[in-house]
C-alpha cells in the first residue's frame, strides 16, 4: 500500500465520502490500490506521495486543466497577484476587466456574477433566473450541482435524476416541501419538454447543450422559441463544454443564444473561478434577491482566468484538444477493432468516453485502471484532453493500452478469468454527465 492509500484510509474516518469531490474518490477508478494524492502537478504529468511520475491520460483535474497543469503564464499572473495581495477591503479591478471580456465573448450578453464552483453558478442561475420569470418552477436537462433545487426532483415521486445524475440518489436532506418545483426532460425529446411545459407553470428551462450526442430535428431552435413564446428564461450549462469547441460556449456551434449562460472547469485553467453571463434584462432581478459570498470577491479566481482567456485566444486551444480528443477517440476503436471488442465511445472529442459492450465492463474498466498504472499512466475509460497532451505521450498511451486489451479480449473469449486478474474490487459506476 502505498502513502497516498494510507491517507485516503485516514480520510475517510475524517471527511463523509473521503474527498470532497465524488469523481476523484479512489474506488471510482481502482478501489484500494488509486494512488490518492498528488505531490506536484506539471503539463500532463503528476507526482503521487511516493514520488512516482504519472501520465495523466485520464480526467485532467475533471477537465478543468486544458492548458495542461501550471502552465506558466497563468501561474506567473496568479503569482504576482499574490505578492500584490488577494484580498482587501476594496474590490478587486479584474472582476470587471474579466466581465467585460466575457461580454465581448458572447454579444448577446450585457452583465456577469462571479463564483468559484459550478454548484454555486447553477444555484445563481437558478435564483435569477426565476426571479427574472416570476414563476418558481424549472425543467432540466443535464446535470447541475447538487444543489437543494436540483436535487428535489427526486422528491417528485420517482428516480427523476437517474438519467442525469445517478441511478437510486436518495434526495435526503432537501426539503421535501421541493416536491414538483423541477422536472427533468430527456435531451432530444421536445415533445416531452412541450408537455412539462404545458402542464406546469415552467418559469426557467436549464440544460447543458449537448449531452453524449448533438441536436437532432432543430432541437435547441425548438427549445429557444419555446422559452421564448412562453416567456421562459432559458438558462445553457457550460460549466463543462465551455471553451471545448469554440472559444466561448459550445452554444455557438448550433447559433442558438441563450438568456443565461455559465462558465466553469476550463476558464481558469484550475484556480476557481465560474462565471453567470446574461441580458440585461434578466442579470438585473439580482438585485431584487439576495445573492452575495464573501470568497466571490477575492482576486487570484479572476486574475487567472483573465490569463487563461489570453492563452486560449493565442493558442485556439479548442481547436488543440478538439484534434488530439478526436486521435483518441480513433486509437480506441482501432485497438477495439484490432481485438475484436466492443465499444462506445460517446461524449464531444475534448472530453471522450467509452464503455465496453460486456456485462464485464466495470470490471475492465477496473483492469484498465491498474495495468495502465503499473506502466506509468493514470488512465481509465475517459479522457480530458489538454493542449499538452502531445502525438508521443499518445503512442505510449496506445502501446500500453494494447497489451491490456490482449488481456480484455481473452476475458471475452473465456480463455481468461477477469476475477483472477484484478489484485482488488471492482470500481464503482460514475454519474452520468456530459461526458
Amino acid at each position: 500500500m502505498g502513502k497516498g492509500q494510507e491517507l485516503y484510509k485516514k480520510a475517510k474516518t475524517l471527511i463523509p465520502g473521503g474527498t470532497m469531490l465524488l469523481s476523484k474518490r479512489p474506488e471510482m477508478f481502482l478501489p484500494d490500490l488509486w494512488p490518492a494524492y498528488f505531490s506536484k502537478a506539471k503539463g500532463c504529468r503528476i507526482w503521487d506521495l511516493d514520488g512516482k511520475e504519472l501520465t495523466d491520460m485520464s480526467i485532467m483535474g475533471i477537465g478543468t486543466n486544458t492548458l495542461g497543469y501550471g502552465n506558466d503564464e497563468v501561474d506567473s499572473a496568479v503569482l504576482e497577484i499574490v505578492k500584490n495581495g488577494n484580498m482587501s477591503t476594496l474590490s478587486c479591478p479584474e472582476e470587471v476587466y474579466l466581465a467585460e471580456k466575457l461580454i465581448e465573448l458572447n454579444p448577446w450578453a450585457d452583465m456577469v456574477r462571479f463564483a468559484r464552483s459550478g454548484g454555486e453558478a447553477n444555484s445563481i442561475a437558478i435564483r435569477i433566473a426565476r426571479a427574472a420569470s416570476g414563476k418558481d418552477k424549472v425543467a432540466i436537462c443535464g446535470y447541475h450541482g447538487w444543489h437543494d433545487w436540483y436535487l428535489s426532483a427526486n422528491h417528485n415521486g420517482g428516480d427523476d435524476l437517474s438519467g442525469h445524475l445517478l441511478a437510486g440518489l436518495s434526495p435526503k436532506g432537501v426539503p421535501k416541501n421541493l416536491k414538483d418545483t423541477v422536472y427533468p426532460f430527456n435531451y432530444n425529446n421536445y415533445d416531452e419538454l412541450l408537455s412539462i411545459v404545458e402542464n406546469n407553470e415552467i418559469g426557467v428551462i436549464k440544460m447543458e447543450v449537448i449531452r453524449n450526442f448533438g441536436p437532432e430535428n432543430n432541437f435547441l431552435q425548438k427549445v429557444r422559441d419555446l422559452a421564448t413564446a412562453r416567456n421562459i428564461v432559458l438558462v445553457f450549462d457550460e460549466c463543462t463544454s465551455g471553451f471545448r469547441e469554440t472559444f466561448g460556449g459550445i452554444y455557438k456551434k448550433y447559433d442558438v443564444e441563450p438568456d443565461i449562460a455559465m462558465y466553469g472547469k476550463t476558464i481558469g485553467n484550475g484556480y476557481a473561478l465560474t462565471a453567470v453571463v446574461g441580458r440585461r434584462e434578466v442579470m438585473e432581478a439580482a438585485q431584487t434577491t439576495f445573492i452575495s459570498s464573501t470568497f466571490w470577491t477575492e482576486r487570484i479566481g479572476p486574475t487567472a482566468a483573465l490569463a487563461t482567456l489570453s492563452v486560449m485566444e493565442r493558442l485556439r486551444s479548442w481547436e488543440i484538444i478538439t484534434k488530439t480528443g478526436n486521435k483518441m477517440r480513433e486509437g480506441w476503436q482501432k485497438l477495439a477493432d484490432l481485438h475484436n471488442l466492443e465499444i462506445q465511445i460517446s461524449g464531444i472529442p475534448a472530453l471522450s468516453t467509452y464503455s465496453f459492450d460486456s456485462p464485464n465492463q466495470l470490471s475492465y474498466k477496473t483492469l484498465i485502471a491498474q495495468e495502465m498504472l503499473d506502466k506509468g499512466f493514470l488512465a481509465s475509460t475517459n479522457f480530458y484532453a489538454s493542449t499538452v497532451h502531445n502525438d508521443k505521450e499518445l503512442e505510449m498511451y496506445f502501446n500500453a493500452l494494447d497489451e491490456v486489451y490482449t488481456l480484455i479480449a481473452k476475458c471475452e473469449n473465456e480463455s481468461l478469468k477477469i476475477e483472477s486478474l484484478l489484485k482488488g474490487p471492482v470500481c464503482h459506476g460514475g454519474f452520468k454527465r456530459l461526458n
